[in-house]
């Protein structure tokens, strides 16, 4: 099903005012139940009403990912973790993919940036986001820099996010090889559903002015699962040429999962392995047009053994 035209979300909004008087709550509900948070976060921000019980959306079938099916997974932990994932990508035979790594590091002191090139990138193993570009190592605030990776190392982030997966992984600190010019690299997002890729989006102008194309894997346009209000290009996309070859990777790689998402890059005709994404944004995107969640949802079968909730 491809959209000729689509709705921009209407739900894209936020009650300051409410937000306000809810944060202080939130610590407590999580402490308590973490599946009435989850239920409370999905409808604040989407404004449907989570079913667990009978999910159909492709965001409610994340939501029960997320509470009840990985993290029990210990494959799933494995992969989401930034250095652990790498044995897992070499176990597959595809260890050309991986980018070069100079060091994983249980504490920042323990880095010797002296022996670090120029540019390089500094990520934690145990969360997403928590990571620094360093363009020009001579102009890189150490001290500042430290104090941020203190802070990152000692946050529970599957607690703090309320995706327990994330909080079996050890938290380290991995550096990268950077392997983009002076612009940041151009990431090919993959949705593998039961060990098919369906659908992608593609991230460019990061540090500048980003956008995210979403397509279908044969490269048509999927406007409508556009999301949280981001812009796509003015001009479309062209498609790598390597493209098959990044389909068949992602694939291999997410075989055993109901669902991931695989990020790669393209350098120069030479595909480079991101990470691995089990819920993305949490689960909790709002699609510029709400079929597109649902058409998502059919691509996902969740186990069959799984209880009613």
């Amino acid at each position: 099903m491809s959209y000729t035209s689509f709705m921009l979300a209407k739900r894209l909004h936020e009650n300051k005012i409410k937000r306000f008087f809810l944060a202080p709550l939130r610590p407590l509900v999580k402490a308590i139940s973490p599946v009435a948070y989850v239920k409370a976060e999905y409808h604040y921000i989407t404004h449907h009403r989570l079913n667990l019980k009978n999910p159909v959306r492709y965001t409610e079938k994340l939501q029960w990912l997320r509470l009840y099916g990985y993290p029990k997974d210990p494959r799933v932990i494995r992969c989401a973790g930034r250095a652990t994932v790498r044995d897992y990508v070499e176990e597959l035979g595809l260890e050309d993919i991986l980018i070069p790594v100079y060091g994983v590091y249980d504490r920042f002191e323990d880095i010797d940036f002296a022996t670090l090139p120029k540019s390089f990138v500094i990520k934690c193993t145990h969360a997403s986001g928590y990571n620094v570009i360093v363009l020009d190592k001579d102009k890189l605030d150490l001290e500042t820099t430290k104090q941020k990776f203190h802070k990152w190392l000692t946050t529970d982030y599957g607690r703090k996010t309320v995706e327990p997966h994330y909080s079996k992984i050890k938290p380290q600190i991995i550096i990268e090889e950077y392997i983009g010019g002076k612009t940041l690299p151009t990431e090919y997002k993959i949705h593998v559903f039961n060990g098919m890729a369906k659908s992608l989006y593609v991230v460019t102008g990061r540090g500048s002015d980003i956008r995210y194309n979403n397509y279908y894997i044969d490269w048509t346009p999927f406007d409508g699962s556009q999301f949280n209000g981001w812009l796509k290009t003015e001009k479309p996309l062209e498609k790598p040429s390597n493209f098959e070859d990044m389909v068949k990777i992602a694939e291999t790689l997410a075989a055993p999962f109901p669902f991931v998402r695989v990020d790669l890059y393209d350098i120069d005709g030479r595909i480079y392995f991101s990470e691995m994404t089990f819920t993305p944004a949490k689960g909790t995107l709002i699609f510029d047009d709400d079929r597109a969640d649902f058409e998502m949802g059919k691509w996902l079968t969740l186990p069959t053994s799984r209880k009613s909730r």
